[in-house]
């Protein structure tokens, strides 16, 4: 059998046409979900969250804030709907890594929504306070496979400037320090080698984290908003007291950072 692809190159960089269309579409997979589990069409909020570690969902759902969506067409996930303030919201929880942020990503903007905020768990590379406190991703390190199937390769994928300065001057108002800042998304948490870190470190990065390059790339591609918050909780587990986000695990004060995220959204549109 011949092989097509080069012996002597990585087969991530190989058979890339970015301005080429996908055969497979977000689109056509929601809707043959809706037609296997016979769910109506219903359009998500206009608003919706990833929550990588799914604190914010289990919170809203423990206080019976969040009811979910039983329309949801996803296979893998669930889709909550809440209130806050005269908005509503839809979320996920436990989308973990970049691939799996990037598939929810482009089923959710298929099926309706129109700002994507995501906040995830990070490892604080060069400290800017005491953790826990929020980094807004102005840019991140492309160290994973998801973006460089939407991009050719760069070493960082970076926030719109305009809706990042609106976002920046919003979080000016909540309650845990908000930080502007580059971060490093991986896909290999435990490949975090003392070389990688002190790489990371000489170039200023703030933290460590799993999906903000990929949905970065993605929105820059597909003209879809999005903003990535880095929750700094720990130091990649090098204090005993490490992982820890506060009350209600950091929900409330998560929660204060999507609401300013939406708010400078919403003043561009």
């Amino acid at each position: 059998m011949t092989d097509s692809f080069d012996s002597d190159s990585s087969p991530l960089f190989e058979a890339k046409k970015f301005d080429e269309p996908s055969v497979f579409t977000p689109g056509a997979l929601l809707e043959n979900a809706r037609r296997q589990k016979n769910l109506p069409e219903r359009s998500v909020p206009d608003i919706c969250i990833l929550d990588p570690d799914g604190d914010i969902v289990r919170y809203l759902t423990t206080t019976g804030e969040a009811c979910e969506d039983e329309t949801w067409p996803g296979y893998h996930t669930n889709l909550y709907r809440f209130e806050r303030n005269g908005e509503e919201f839809g979320i996920v929880g436990c989308a973990v890594g970049a691939s799996f942020a990037v598939l929810l990503a482009e089923q959710l903007f298929a099926a309706g929504c129109q700002f994507l905020v995501s906040v995830t768990s990070s490892g604080q590379i060069v400290p800017k306070d005491e953790p826990p406190y929020f980094v807004l991703i102005e840019r991140a390190l492309r160290d994973e496979g998801t973006s460089h199937h939407y991009r050719s390769p760069s070493h960082y994928a970076t926030l719109d400037n305009e809706l990042g300065a609106s976002v920046e001057e919003a979080c000016e108002t909540v309650s845990r320090p908000v930080y502007t800042g580059t971060t490093w998304t991986t896909d290999a948490p435990f490949r975090e080698t003392e070389a990688a870190i002190e790489c990371a470190r000489s170039d200023g990065i703030l933290a460590v984290e799993m999906e903000a390059a990929a949905l970065y790339t993605f929105a820059e591609v597909r003209e879809c908003p999005v903003v990535c918050f880095a929750h700094v909780t720990n130091q990649m587990g090098q204090t005993e007291e490490d992982f820890e986000k506060g009350e209600a695990n950091g929900s409330q004060d998560a929660l204060e950072v999507i609401d300013a995220a939406a708010i400078a959204w919403k003043s561009l549109n």
